[in-house]
């Protein structure tokens, strides 16, 4: 990915277990935590970066913050 790119996820929040499913809308991301004070946010971006293999501090929320589906940059 380059500086710049953005990626759209669908986020599930208080799942059963945090994991990440490419499927045929895109990713689907579920997190364990439940969405309050950016919790699940920051746990989205974690596995995220984890998944892509990244470092989480280049991944920024640019859309999204209160809603499920998210875009994230990387920069």
């Amino acid at each position: 990915m380059q500086p710049g790119d953005t990626i759209t996820v669908h986020v599930t929040p208080k799942a059963s277990r945090a994991r990440i499913i490419e499927g045929p809308e895109g990713l689907r991301v579920y997190v364990t935590v439940v969405p309050e004070n950016g919790k699940a946010n920051a746990e989205v971006q974690k596995l995220l970066a984890k998944h892509l293999g990244v470092p989480k501090s280049s991944l920024t929320l640019i859309r999204g913050d209160k809603s499920r589906d998210k875009t994230f940059q990387f920069g």
